[in-house]
């Protein structure tokens, strides 16, 4: 972590309960302020402290909110009733941040967009020291003899770097747009296999780029959040479109899917994501679809003839079957319309005419891709195995682009 932020740490806090500061029976010498970078023996403290706790992955997520609401329970009515999903991504919030402590630039991003993100719960500055007097008291527990005076000192140095970039985000943030939009559903329209595309028109002026992804909370399950991706270039009426798949035991998609009509009104967090167009060196692109990954590829597309064209597009749909494929006819017609775009499906479990494999095996028949920008969407296995797949066969990591394999760690279910 070696990038410094022009603030002390005793600045106020505007923000949520996910971040913590040391437990009073363990807190070190504070550190004079939040500028000085994390040492690389600092880093690697934090990193095997935080390996010592992960096997109890579970027990602890339940003992930090379990003393988390018995010591401050002003703070338990901004979470969901259920609380599974959001004790797994406390776990890996954690986790995540702690692999970008050597990566600057991506661990300011990223926190970056957890400060604005989370401004949408209403958080207000009493709730960080109160996170992280449980959080550090959590792993002090679990941590044993292993935890030190010098582990709980690098904790708290990098808690409060990590919490000044959330807290100059949000405010920052907070003077140029609202902490969340209405929106009311204007169009819905099933797919079939569980999918619904619904468009939306929030109440005030709502700026995303093609490519990113929005975070919605239905009236029917409140403080629960899901992220979808917009699956359209940004339109001169507002609106958006979102592809959503009910999935089993989901609450929130299966409520849009399933029960969302024209005149619902829904809530909007802010744009995230850094799979945007802008992102791309290269004229060449190549994107890559599986399943409902194909809303922020379709945006992408939308986006590049929005802007004239000027790119060459490799498109490659892939699914298990040949009902999974889905909006392959759309892509069609797109490719039709579009000489810059080419678009090849794949199947990997189905025998059909056409091309048969998975996305990773269809990029390496068709490639080499290491001259193009590659945008990858889809089930976190196959990005992951498309991006081991690309990087093998010469294209560069930073040629690649993809949005985190969860979603953003620290926000409501």
């Amino acid at each position: 972590m070696r990038f410094r932020i022009g603030r002390s740490s005793s600045t106020p806090a505007r923000q949520s309960p996910e971040f913590p500061v040391p437990d009073r029976a363990v807190r070190p010498e504070e550190p004079e302020t939040a500028e000085a970078p994390l040492s690389d023996h600092e880093i690697s403290l934090i990193r095997a402290s935080l390996a010592v706790v992960e096997p109890f992955a579970g027990e602890i997520t339940v003992y930090f909110y379990a003393i988390l609401f018995a010591r401050y329970p002003e703070v338990r009515p901004m979470f969901p009733h259920g609380m599974d999903t959001q004790r797994d991504r406390l776990l890996r919030s954690l986790l995540r941040i702690v692999d970008l402590a050597d990566d600057p630039e991506n661990l300011v991003r990223f926190c970056g967009h957890l400060g604005r993100d989370h401004r949408k719960f209403g958080t207000l500055a009493a709730h960080f020291p109160a996170v992280g007097e449980c959080l550090l008291a959590t792993l002090a527990r679990f941590a044993g003899s292993a935890w030190t005076p010098e582990i709980a000192a690098a904790w708290t140095k990098a808690y409060g770097t990590v919490a000044q970039v959330m807290i100059s985000a949000a405010e920052e943030d907070e003077a140029v747009r609202p902490a969340s939009w209405p929106a009311t559903v204007v169009h819905r329209v099933a797919r079939g296999h569980g999918i619904a595309e619904i468009t939306v028109r929030p109440h005030m002026a709502y700026e995303y780029a093609a490519g990113q992804y929005v975070s919605i909370e239905t009236p029917w399950w409140p403080k629960r959040w899901r992220y979808y991706s917009v699956a359209n270039a940004p339109r001169e009426d507002g609106t958006l479109t979102f592809h959503v798949r009910a999935v089993p035991g989901g609450s929130v998609s299966g409520a849009l899917v399933q029960r969302a009509a024209v005149g619902d009104v829904l809530r909007l967090g802010p744009p995230m994501g850094d799979m945007v167009l802008d992102a791309a060196d290269h004229g060449d692109l190549l994107f890559v679809a599986g399943g409902t990954g194909l809303a922020p590829i379709r945006a992408l597309v939308e986006e590049v003839a929005r802007r004239g064209g000027h790119h060459q597009v490799a498109l490659f749909l892939g699914a298990r079957t040949g009902a999974e494929l889905y909006g392959v006819d759309d892509m069609l017609r797109m490719a039709q319309r579009h000489h810059w775009l080419t678009m090849k499906a794949a199947i990997s479990d189905e025998y059909i005419p056409g091309i048969r494999g998975s996305l990773p095996q269809v990029l390496a028949e068709y490639g080499p891709w290491y001259e193009h920008d590659v945008f990858l969407s889809g089930p976190a296995r196959m990005v992951a195995s498309a991006r081991e797949t690309l990087t093998l066969h010469g294209t560069r990591p930073d040629r690649i682009h993809h949005d985190p394999f969860e979603t953003p760690v620290l926000s409501a279910p």
